[in-house]
């Protein structure tokens, strides 16, 4: 009987340690975006999409978008960078998540966005060892970088039909450029106009119809150019925006069908 009864205890604990060890500890994660060249992605571009997945499973354990403002300029853009000093404030743009674990996870942190310019949004993510209890969510957290230009193009209207007896004619092209934060450019500005190539690249009917330059338009981020039609086809318009100092590039696309 003594034998029974030291084998029961000895499986109870077991069974009690296992619990223990197997128990989910709350583990906080701070999630930042920050756009190329730029401040962080927030409220006024409708933040970021974060998910947050264990690798090995697949299994998303936290969703959400990050909220608040694009930071402080001066720290952010002007400031020499410090080691140990973070950029944020707290005011600036961050998705706080809770996750429970009870054991080291790598995870996937991934980023999407702008979610107010998704004709431009772009994707990041970054692995991470992740210990129970082990938060990470001082300083700027888990900070992702999401290059690019917020490329919109105002003008013309996707799929704008013409009638071929109107022809020759030139047509404006116009778009809105933007970092993806949603901060303007402007000619000397903290984000320059005069540093940028904006053009727009054609094609006719599938093949290369040449290109052209969008020049400052006089009002904040607006560019703008014109297109000469000639004869009847579907007109493809692709406008970027291009930072040679550092690669930052974005797109948008418009169509003109005259007919």
């Amino acid at each position: 009987m003594k034998t029974i009864g030291r084998f029961i205890i000895l499986i109870f604990l077991m069974v009690v340690f296992t619990n223990v060890t197997a128990m989910a500890v709350p583990t906080q994660i701070t999630v930042m975006v920050r756009a190329k060249d730029a401040k962080f992605i927030g409220n006024s571009m409708s933040g970021a999409l974060i998910t947050i997945r264990n690798v090995n499973t697949g299994e998303l354990l936290a969703k959400g978008v990050t909220t608040g403002t694009t930071g402080d300029t001066e720290k952010t853009m002007k400031k020499p960078l410090q080691r140990g000093v973070p950029l944020s404030d707290e005011k600036s743009a961050r998705f706080n998540a809770t996750i429970d674990i009870s054991e080291p996870t790598l995870l996937e942190i991934r980023g999407y966005g702008p979610l107010a310019q998704l004709q431009s949004a772009g994707t990041v993510s970054v692995t991470q060892w992740i210990i129970p209890g082990k938060h990470i969510n001082s300083g700027d957290g888990i900070l992702l970088e999401v290059p690019g230009f917020a490329v919109d193009i105002l003008a013309p209207p996707a799929h704008v039909q013409l009638s071929v007896d109107k022809l020759p004619r030139k047509i404006e092209v116009r778009a809105n450029v933007i970092m993806m934060c949603g901060c303007p450019v402007t000619p000397g500005g903290l984000w320059d106009a005069n540093r940028f190539e904006v053009r727009a690249l054609v094609r006719k009917n599938g093949k290369p119809g040449g290109e052209f330059t969008l020049t400052y338009a006089g009002e904040p981020s607006q560019f703008v150019g014109s297109l000469e039609v000639r004869e009847e086809g579907v007109y493809e318009v692709a406008v970027y925006a291009y930072d040679p100092s550092n690669g930052n590039t974005g797109v948008d696309t418009t169509t003109v069908v005259v007919q």
